[in-house]
């Protein structure tokens, strides 16, 4: 993982997330998925983009069962972007950076 994009896991998720002071978007992922290695480099941008304004997160849900059960992830990439510890909004399958930018600056 590079740059600032932040690697979750069941045990970190709470803290990281609804803990969190800022937005934070959060892609639940795994290795073996192809469409979630072409997000990848987005999600990386986005993290150097919003350094301390907005957290960007990964989880792997191969590694980290409970959480991707706990949010319904039944398809993957899918990514939810939190305020608050509140959903504000969810995105399954490939997504753009244009959606992803837009929903972040709207909750900064």
């Amino acid at each position: 993982m590079a740059g600032n994009v932040i690697e979750l896991t069941d045990a970190t998720f709470d803290e990281m997330v609804h803990n969190a002071d800022v937005p934070v978007l959060v892609d639940f992922w795994a290795p073996w998925c192809g469409p979630c290695k072409m997000i990848a480099p987005i999600i990386e941008e986005l993290a150097g983009e919003y350094g301390e304004k907005a957290k960007i997160c990964k989880l792997n849900t191969d590694d980290a069962r409970d959480s991707a059960v706990e949010f319904s992830i039944n398809a993957i990439p899918t990514i939810i972007l939190f305020k608050g510890g509140q959903i504000q909004k969810k995105w399954v399958g490939l997504t753009g950076k244009k959606d992803l930018k837009e929903a972040i600056d709207g909750l900064i």
